[in-house]
């Protein structure tokens, strides 16, 4: 190894540890001084039983009021005050370096890596503000309109029919691996121009790299999570190179070739934006499939309700995002001093939205822990947030749950939750990694 790599090389590994210690390492520890002196979020971080169930501790953090202040971060979990600060102004997706001091901010500046750029890293449109962020929502919005949307139909029922058809034969299967991942993970991909002899790898890089959105990672996790993103970045590349030589009809290839004209999306923020749509868009899908099947099957009168009316499909699909939401928090950094439900806040105050706790809010859903395929407020939920950062797959998503699931008991009516399903490992992601099934005849 020449002296330039091995120079590189450590460059590399020192600007990886200063991430991980200004994202994670510094919040760890933080979090557990605070825990100890009762701060809610640091409890919520430290005790790995609300990874499994939240829930009795968004209730704690109601029964404390509309904002709880703590040492780290405020948080809340009232609906109308979640869905101010996702609509205001005054508040941004991502931390404000520009009101950082000012040796942090180099830092975080020299530390970032544009072969590890994840999710929640700049210019992704999960953090940055217009009008960057307004830039890159207008390129990637005309596929997610309501009609562009629809007319994926028959090729979302096609995907799906195909994935049943090899379960024919099965009898006992994870509905996760065999159906649930695979069904968005082949649409979306479809919708970027990524051929199904990589869909595998991009679901693999898609897991590993989930916990990113989580913070307070060990160093360890850092280190798998950076290294999924970066193989992810580096697949990436190449798949754009051959769109940019043999652009096809696809959403990627558009990004791709406009490029070179008046709307110019740089080499990073090419990849950064159409890493985040093909990303988020089966991993939203993934999890709202398997919890829906799961609550299907502990409601069997709900079940039975949607099979005697098939127009039940879309009310299914709201009050599982509603009740299971596949993100259940997001944080919100005010930009300057604003009140907020008549407490104020100064620039760089933290506010943590727990929106599977605004879900829950018994002030707009009435009986909020109950699992109601009719409820009439349930797509009032806030999973796809809101505001600016609207999730722009929601529409997609929600289609291709009604679909999914329609298609999935029709074919199998009789299906049955076998014992030994697993959730998740992350916090702000909520589905399952694992939902053993038995199918039933088909």
């Amino acid at each position: 190894m020449s002296r330039t790599v091995r120079r590189c090389s450590r460059l590399v590994a020192v600007k990886t540890t200063l991430r991980w210690a200004m994202q994670h390492g510094i919040v760890r520890i933080a979090a557990g001084r605070a825990a100890g002196q009762g701060d809610l979020h640091a409890l919520f971080m430290r005790d790995d039983r609300y990874r499994v169930d939240p829930f009795p501790f968004y209730e704690a953090v109601r029964r404390r009021g509309r904002i709880v202040r703590g040492r780290m971060v405020s948080v809340t979990v009232s609906y109308d005050v979640i869905s101010e600060v996702l609509r205001s102004d005054d508040w941004r997706a991502g931390p404000d370096e520009d009101v950082m001091p000012a040796p942090i901010s180099r830092l975080a500046r020299w530390s970032r890596d544009p072969r590890a750029l994840g999710p929640v890293d700049p210019p992704s449109m999960l953090v940055v503000e217009p009008p960057d962020h307004t830039r890159y929502r207008k390129l990637v919005s005309k596929v997610f309109t309501a009609r562009a949307v629809e007319g994926l139909r028959p090729r979302i029922e096609a995907v799906a029919n195909g994935l049943l058809d090899k379960l024919a034969a099965e009898k006992d299967v994870d509905l996760v691996a065999t159906y649930a991942e695979l069904m968005p993970v082949a649409v979306i991909s479809q919708i970027l121009g990524v051929p199904p002899e990589d869909h595998a790898r991009v679901l693999r890089l898609g897991h590993l790299a989930a916990p990113s959105l989580d913070v307070g990672l060990s160093y360890r996790d850092f280190r798998v999570v950076d290294g999924a993103i970066r193989e992810f970045q580096d697949w990436l590349g190449d798949h754009i190179d051959r769109l940019r030589e043999r652009p096809g009809d696809d959403l990627m290839s558009q990004l791709v070739q406009l490029e070179d004209g008046g709307e110019r999306l740089d080499q990073v923020e090419l990849k950064a934006t159409a890493g985040l749509v093909l990303a988020a868009g089966f991993e939203t899908t993934v999890n709202l499939l398997g919890s829906a099947v799961a609550l299907l099957l502990q409601h069997r009168d709900q079940l039975e309700l949607v099979q005697k009316d098939s127009t039940l499909w879309p009310g299914v699909v709201d009050e599982t995002l509603r009740l299971e939401g596949p993100v259940q928090m997001t944080g919100r950094f005010a930009t300057r001093p604003t009140t907020l439900d008549g407490e104020r806040f100064g620039p760089g105050a933290v506010m943590v939205t727990y929106l599977g706790g605004g879900n829950r809010d018994p002030g707009v859903f009435e009986n909020p822990a109950l699992f109601d395929i009719r409820r009439p407020n349930a797509r009032d939920h806030l999973s796809f947030s809101g505001g600016r950062h609207y999730c722009l797959g929601a529409a997609l998503a929600r289609l291709e749950g009604e679909v999914g699931l329609r298609a999935l008991f029709d074919r199998f009516p009789d299906l049955e939750l076998n014992p030994g399903a697993v959730r998740r490992p992350t916090r702000v992601l909520r589905g399952w990694q694992s939902l053993p099934v038995r199918l039933g005849a088909g």
